[in-house]
Order: C-alpha cells, then sequence, then structure tokens
C-alpha cells in the first residue's frame, strides 16, 4: 500500500471515528477506556528500554480488526494510536421492590458507551523529544437498573449519564512530557483526576459501580473530575525507585461539571464554573512477589479547596434541620485511601519462565472521606480474579466483589430529625440511611479476539443505605467490544 492510500485511510478512519465511537489502552480486551491512564501508573520503571522513542509505548487491544491491511502498525511506526470500542450493560431486578415506599417497580434497564482514544507520539511525527497528547472522546446512552428498587448510592452500572447526551462529548485533551527515560512525566490540559489517582485497571473487571471507574467513595463531593467528565489540570509523577512512584496533582474543581446543562459536551473551556482547586497527592509501590508475581500498593489524600456545606450544622453550629438556618460553609475539605492489588499465584508460565496473565489476583482497599461534608463516610471493598483459569480459555475470567458504604453520622442524625419532622430527605432518601452492601459475581467469556461477554448477578444489601428497603438481587450481561 503506497504512503499516500495509507495516510488518506488514516486520515477517514480518524474523521468516521471522531463522530462515532471509544478506545482505551491494554493489552488486554476487557477493560475500559477510562482505565487508559492508569496502564502507566501500573508499570514499573524500568520494565524495557523506552526505545526507539522515549514516549511510553501506547497500548494496543487485541482488537476485532487487530492491523486491517497493516494500517495499525503503520500509524503506530509514525507515532498515532487509535482506539475504539463500544461497552453494554445490562441488568434486571429478578425481585420485586418495596411496596408503599416511593414511585418503584421491578424492571430493567440498559447503559452504554462508545468511545474513541487517540494518542500522538509527536517525538516520531514532529522529533518533539518525549512529547506526546492524548485525547478520549465518547457518548452514553441510556440508564441504570438500581434506581427502579430506589438505589442512589450505588449504581448497577458504571456506563450511565455523565456523557452529555450528544453524539461526541469530550473527556480528556491533555498533553504529557516524558523525561528521564520514563523517570518523570508531566501532563495537563483537560484531564480525569480519577483515571491517574485512586487508579487500578482491574476495577472494571466488574460492572458495578461501587467499584467500576474508581470506588464510588473517592467522588464522594462530585468534584473530582472522572471519567467521562474532565477539568484543567496538571499531573507530575516521579518514579524515584525502579518499583515505586510518587505523583502531585492540581485540578481546578468545576461547578456542574457532570451536569448537561452547564457542561454537555465537554468542550466548555472557559474558568466561569470553576469554584477551586483540588491537590491530591499519591505514593505507589509494585514489587513483584517472588520475581514474577505483581502487585500494586497505593496510599494517597486529596485536599479540596472548593466551598461545601456542612451536612449537620448551621452557621451557628446548630442542627439546621431545626433551625432552618443556612448550613454551615467549610473552605476545605479532605479524603484520603489505601488501595491494593496482588497477584497471589500463577496458573501457567510462559515460555520464559516468567509470569503469564493467568492466575489468581486480591484487590482491596479503604477510602475515608470527611465527615463534615461527606455522604459516604467510608468505604471498604475487597475481590478475587480468576483469569485463564482454564487452560483451553486462557482469557476468560472469574470475578467476585463486594463494597461496604458507612454513610456519615451527620447525615444520619439530620435524616432522623428531618423524619420527625416529616420533611421531605436529602440524596434522594425515603429512610434513613446507615451502611449499604452491594456483591457482584460475574464470568468474562472473550467470545473471540476484541469482544468480551460477561453475564453477572449483583446483590443490594440495604439499598441506599436504607434498612425500609428490601435487599435487590439484580442479573445482567455485559459486552465489551474492541473494533481497533
Amino acid at each position: 500500500m503506497s504512503p499516500f492510500l495509507r495516510w488518506s485511510l488514516a486520515v477517514a478512519c480518524l474523521v468516521g471515528m471522531s463522530v462515532s465511537t471509544p478506545g482505551r489502552a491494554a493489552d488486554n480486551s476487557d477493560e475500559e477506556t477510562g482505565s487508559e491512564p492508569s496502564y502507566q501508573i501500573n508499570d514499573p520503571f524500568p520494565d524495557r528500554p523506552l526505545q526507539p522513542t522515549s514516549v511510553p509505548d501506547f497500548g494496543q487491544p487485541k482488537a476485532v480488526f487487530y492491523n486491517p491491511f497493516g494500517l495499525t502498525d503503520w500509524l503506530r511506526r509514525h507515532g498515532i494510536g487509535v482506539l475504539l470500542d463500544n461497552i453494554n450493560e445490562y441488568a434486571a431486578a429478578v425481585t420485586t421492590p418495596t411496596k408503599n415506599v416511593g414511585n418503584y417497580r421491578q424492571g430493567s434497564s440498559n447503559a452504554g458507551q462508545y468511545a474513541l482514544s487517540l494518542n500522538v507520539d509527536w517525538e516520531r511525527i514532529a522529533h518533539i523529544r518525549g512529547f506526546a497528547t492524548h485525547m478520549v472522546v465518547t457518548g452514553r446512552y441510556g440508564t441504570p437498573a438500581n434506581r427502579m428498587f430506589g438505589d442512589w448510592l450505588n449504581h448497577s452500572s458504571e456506563i450511565y449519564g455523565g456523557g452529555g447526551n450528544v453524539v461526541v462529548h469530550l473527556v480528556m485533551a491533555y498533553g504529557e512530557e516524558t523525561l528521564y527515560g520514563g523517570k518523570l512525566s508531566i501532563a495537563a490540559g483537560r484531564m480525569a483526576e480519577l483515571s491517574d489517582f485512586v487508579a487500578s485497571p482491574l476495577f472494571c473487571t466488574f460492572q458495578l459501580n461501587a467499584i467500576c471507574g474508581r470506588p464510588r467513595a473517592a467522588a464522594d463531593t462530585g468534584y473530582a473530575s472522572s471519567f467521562p467528565a474532565g477539568n484543567w489540570g496538571l499531573r507530575v509523577r516521579g518514579r524515584p525507585l525502579a518499583h515505586s512512584y510518587v505523583q502531585l496533582g492540581l485540578y481546578m474543581t468545576e461547578e456542574g461539571m457532570f451536569s448537561y446543562a452547564m457542561n454537555r459536551s465537554g468542550f466548555k473551556f472557559n474558568g466561569a464554573y470553576i469554584n477551586g482547586v483540588r491537590l491530591p497527592l499519591e505514593l505507589g509501590w509494585e514489587p513483584r512477589l517472588h520475581g514474577y508475581l505483581p502487585g500494586h500498593y497505593k496510599v494517597g489524600a486529596a485536599l479540596t479547596t472548593t466551598p461545601l456545606s456542612d451536612i449537620h450544622e448551621d452557621q451557628y453550629g446548630k442542627p439546621y434541620a431545626l433551625t432552618g438556618l443556612s448550613q454551615r460553609q467549610h473552605r476545605a475539605s479532605y479524603n484520603v485511601w489505601v488501595l491494593m492489588d496482588q497477584k497471589l499465584r500463577t496458573y501457567r508460565r510462559d515460555s520464559t519462565g516468567k509470569n503469564a496473565d493467568a492466575g489468581l489476583t486480591a484487590l482491596w482497599g479503604f477510602l475515608y472521606n470527611d465527615p463534615h461534608v461527606a455522604l459516604r463516610h467510608w468505604q471498604v471493598y475487597g475481590g478475587l480474579i480468576s483469569r485463564g483459569t482454564w487452560a483451553s480459555r486462557p482469557d476468560d475470567t472469574i470475578a467476585v466483589a463486594f463494597s461496604y458504604t458507612a454513610i456519615s453520622p451527620g447525615v444520619q442524625r439530620t435524616e432522623e430529625l428531618l423524619r420527625a419532622r416529616g420533611a421531605v430527605l436529602p440524596y434522594r432518601a425515603t429512610g434513613i440511611q446507615r451502611h449499604a452492601i452491594v456483591m457482584e459475581a460475574n464470568y468474562g467469556w472473550h467470545a473471540w479476539r476484541g469482544i468480551l461477554m460477561q453475564p453477572m448477578v449483583q446483590l443490594f444489601v440495604r439499598p441506599n443505605g436504607q434498612g425500609n428497603l428490601k435487599n435487590a438481587a439484580l442479573l445482567g450481561f455485559k459486552t465489551h467490544v474492541e473494533f481497533l
């Protein structure tokens, strides 16, 4: 194929996809677009020399059209990485909703997302050493099933809302400079904070929004940008030791970041709605036990300067639910996290004697939020992922997970006072919110290269954190198709 024809196909491909579908970086085909930045975090330095370019490799998933007419390889040799996928998540309640509480019904729903990721290595194209740009656009449709039985705390589908209800919604568009052979990375632009911080490509082995994307408590106040919403940000990551990193970020918080009315397209770049900043800091250790069992251990904290209302007290320190006065405003708040995942065993070795993908991995974590401003006081989660349990199905996964969320004491006291007065409760609650448990088990079947089909079952214990709502069981089915 001539160079002119290859460039023509590349341009046509990029133009067509920019108005229709998604991508993400990975070697396995069951991760989501929002996980793409976390792959760079999860690769200890130096895994291999950065040659022939000092820009880290772009991911290349096992896609349906893996390398059509040699186009993918040709684009990558010229510094262009394109990733395109579609995710669809269906869930149906098999239990009836609580009677005489709210306008709930038994039913099912579907939610989906298409997305496109475009990565450009400007060292290859324009000889700007170590510089790359990254862009992700998406479109979303549908709604999760949990709202039908009264839960607004843990969504049954990670894919819902936030996509702007438009054909193309901009998620991220930023530049990244890699220095000192990969030991230092500086990124700035429109970014999603929780794709770099509190992040893991393992999270979206599950469909449940309590874990997939990021543990839900990390985004409790709505000012930590997460896929599919981005804001102006700066992130600096350094790797002082071979298997460790430290990263610090500065993100401008925006009012209505996830709102259709205020930022429907994602292309609103002005600072009219900037109301503060977030300063996350994360330290990571990424050992390989016995030389072949990878693990990732992360601890972090974030300071938010966005003014937030106290969930219980008025400006004089009394319960606002009794006085009717304005809630106290906090000029700063915080949240902290500890995340861990560790491969426990490998089922098979590759030809070099090192670990293959097949094996058993455990993940667990704890997140704590400022109890004066947060709905979710703390969250703990855990899970097991078995990949390639059977040699004949090396890419299939069996996964189980649970999440426990404790509601802030101030929320509980406020709701008790409001209910005693017959007033409407906050957070769409129809009873006192105290704690909630959600669980999921699924089987990820790789039907073909780039095609994942994943049946699952979920259990909601105390939906919305309320004891007055019946437990709910759901059956569902997720598909993930990576086209390029």
